[in-house]
């Protein structure tokens, strides 16, 4: 505890709350951490070795890990939905003089322009609580918005879906998010957390998901179209119970099954395979066979 700040304590939150006048927000999917060391341990894998780095913390809720980032990081910018959290952080992070807070909804934010504004044009790190209802759109976003200075997402998610973000090709929890997130990044499981570290507790097991991001030149595959390329993956995943072919002719409706057929054949796939059996560079290879014949039908 800090200047009177005991933010992992069940007493001072609920002292604090009545204080500011706030509650509990279930359409923001607020829990706050009273678990003290479970801050400290995601802080320290979202800022990793560096001593310099800069942190991107989504949804900083009363200010809790935020306060672990600062002691970490060089510079963190918080960004906060909720208005009525606004002054509780001002007083939380009274003396954090490393910290910015925006009350701004992130996923109406364009990231370069929060980040350059905050971390001019250095690299950056993303630390977030997802509520689970949001946790997709979130890290789809930091993904597709990245500009090459992201350089990892440490992120605390339910179980079920840090088994979804980290699955193998071929498991029952692979699908099109597994997928997209391979292709910007290696993503890893960390450590679960239990019910009893959130005020209020969840009726779920979360887990900490870490993302490294992979420059541009880093990337597995280098596909001719990445728009086809997640059409592809989304066609795929779209209806699992189809084979390749017809999900393809699906999602594709410019192409009919039997052509579907004869690109995967071309590949030498299987016409019985399903996308939940394909990796990163399969999707990229399938990508850039409908590209190529949408070419060569345009010549």
């Amino acid at each position: 505890m800090e200047n009177g700040f005991d933010l992992c304590s069940p007493a001072f939150v609920r002292e604090l709350m009545a204080r500011y006048g706030v509650s509990f927000r279930h359409e923001f999917g607020q829990n706050f951490l009273i678990n003290r060391a479970i801050p400290e341990r995601i802080a320290r894998a979202a800022v990793g070795d560096s001593d310099d780095a800069c942190v991107l913390e989504i949804g900083p809720g009363i200010g809790t890990m935020t306060r672990e980032l600062s002691r970490l990081a060089n510079t963190v910018l918080a960004v906060e939905i909720d208005a009525s959290l606004i002054p509780v952080l001002e007083y939380t992070l009274s003396d954090c003089e490393n910290v910015t807070v925006l009350n701004r909804d992130f996923m109406k934010c364009p990231l370069d322009e929060l980040t350059r504004s905050a971390f001019g044009g250095r690299e950056y790190r993303v630390c977030a609580n997802l509520p689970y209802y949001i946790t997709t759109p979130i890290i789809m976003k930091l993904l597709e918005e990245s500009d090459g200075r992201l350089r990892s997402v440490t992120v605390m998610v339910q179980t079920e879906v840090a088994a979804r973000l980290t699955a193998a090709p071929g498991t029952a929890d692979y699908g099109a998010i597994t997928a997209a997130v391979a292709y910007y990044g290696r993503a890893k499981r960390l450590f679960a957390v239990s019910p009893g570290s959130f005020m209020p507790a969840p009726k779920v097991t979360s887990t900490v998901v870490s993302i490294e991001i992979y420059s541009p030149e880093e990337r597995p595959v280098r596909p001719i179209d990445e728009e086809t390329m997640f059409r592809v993956i989304s066609s795929a995943f779209g209806q699992r119970r189809k084979t390749l072919p017809n999900a393809i002719s699906a999602g594709f409706p410019e192409i009919s099954k039997s052509d579907a057929a004869d690109i995967l054949a071309s590949l030498g796939y299987d016409p019985r395979v399903r996308g939940e059996a394909l990796a990163v560079p399969d999707f990229a290879r399938i990508a850039d066979a409908i590209s190529e014949r949408r070419g060569q039908a345009a010549v």
